[in-house]
């Protein structure tokens, strides 16, 4: 894929992001990509991917986060007996 693609996919993903944060619209991605798709499949494409890739990435962080935490609270649950 060219480089202008990946550019606007990314982009696009990240804008489409803060408006899913904001409006707490979970699936505002697939509109978007079905309005892609109508011009552009290409892009489409690559836009889902990068929505895939930060949902995904969003997921595991939230995972290790709370891993952290727990492992946190237990430890200092265990330093006060």
């Amino acid at each position: 894929m060219s480089d202008t693609i990946i550019t606007l996919a990314s982009k696009l993903a990240e804008d489409t992001m803060k408006v899913m944060d904001e409006t707490g619209d979970d699936r505002f991605f697939v509109e978007v990509g079905e309005l892609l798709g109508a011009s552009s499949q290409t892009l489409e494409e690559a836009f889902l991917t990068e929505i895939r890739v930060r949902l995904a990435e969003r997921k595991a962080r939230n995972f290790v986060i709370k891993r952290l935490s727990d492992h946190r609270a237990k430890t200092k649950a265990i330093e006060k007996q």
